[in-house]
């Protein structure tokens, strides 16, 4: 089959578009003929964490297709089903934190970026009706990691106030439609001004430039919650803009791991610091029920050809990308 690979250098450098061996299914898994698999910054990350001597990895956390062929005593699909691909592996009951073992499809083991992949049958949902291909391809990982952030960690509600830093990634894009559809406010920053108009189109009560003074821009206004997906650039703002004893939640550190932030303000403040990731199989059914019932789709960037995924990447990597990137896979 075909596949997009990762082996040797580190980056889109060590990345091929080539054949590998498809695998037949064991016990209580599943074939699925991929339809379209989606783009997340772990994808990137993963290319710079991997040593040249690891071997060939097919990378990629998201997707949807087709059940292809089942394994002995698969009961919940059968050939013929159109399904969705949960991420998130060996985390199946709602919990503080995840197990002992948890793991992320794509890494260690082989991803969707392939015509076919083999998973167990406890990462298969049903494709949500309401959602296309491409949509339901690119939903999981950025859906699952907002889900929790916002209702299981963040613990919204009707009436708040969310500030979501950096919108414009797929994670932020959704997190702004799942807050609107919960009945908060919602203020998004941007350094883009076409991201902000995006953002108020897609029903942002505030958008405002991140390299401003984001107190000024807000008149003073403060979040009940921040969910905080950036990292150090923004960090100490998103705390600032944080009512006291709101909960700011955070996922994200693409712009660097190591923060430092006025300790006597935070505890005089009240404030909650709390961590997420991902999210239960529990947890992903409740998202998957929360979007049929909204009508919840995620936005979509562009489309590529999994021949193609390379220019995908490297349109992630400068982010010039306005929601999700999509790699179709010629099935």
């Amino acid at each position: 089959m075909k596949a997009f690979v990762h082996e040797g250098s580190k980056g889109l450098t060590g990345t091929s578009y080539r054949d590998m061996n498809e695998e037949s299914p064991g016990r209580k898994e599943v074939k699925v003929r991929m339809k379209i698999a989606g783009l997340n910054h772990r994808d990137l990350s993963i290319l710079e964490k991997r040593e040249e001597t690891d071997p060939p990895l097919i990378i990629g956390s998201d997707g949807a297709g087709i059940i292809d062929e089942v394994g002995d005593d698969v009961t919940s699909v059968s050939v013929g089903d159109e399904v969705i691909i949960n991420p998130s592996l060996g985390w199946l009951d709602k919990s503080e934190a995840p197990p002992e073992g948890f793991q992320i499809i794509g890494l260690p083991g082989h991803g969707t970026f392939s015509e076919s992949i083999v998973i167990s049958e406890n990462n298969i949902e049903p494709k949500p009706p309401h959602l296309s291909w491409e949509e339901a391809g690119v939903l999981s990982l950025g859906a699952l990691t907002a889900y929790r952030a916002l209702f299981t960690r963040a613990n919204i509600d009707t009436g708040d106030t969310v500030l979501l830093p950096g919108i414009g990634g797929g994670v932020a894009t959704l997190l702004l439609l799942f807050a609107k559809a919960a009945g908060a406010r919602v203020i998004v920053t941007s350094r883009s001004n076409e991201k902000l108009e995006k953002a108020l189109e897609l029903g942002a009560d505030v958008a405002i430039d991140s390299e401003g003074d984001w107190d000024e821009s807000l008149h003073g206004e403060k979040a009940d919650i921040v969910i905080e997906t950036v990292g150090a650039a923004t960090f100490n703002k998103s705390l600032n803009q944080l009512r006291r004893g709101g909960t700011i939640v955070t996922f994200g550190s693409s712009t660097g791991d190591d923060v430092s932030f006025n300790l006597r303000d935070f505890f005089y403040g009240q404030k909650n610091l709390l961590g997420s990731t991902m999210g239960s199989r529990a947890e992903f059914r409740e998202m998957l029920h929360f979007i049929g019932k909204h009508d919840v789709k995620p936005v979509m960037d562009k489309t590529f050809p999994l021949a193609d995924t390379k220019a995908a990447m490297e349109r992630l990597k400068e982010a010039k990308q306005l929601g999700k990137i999509a790699i179709k896979i010629d099935n």
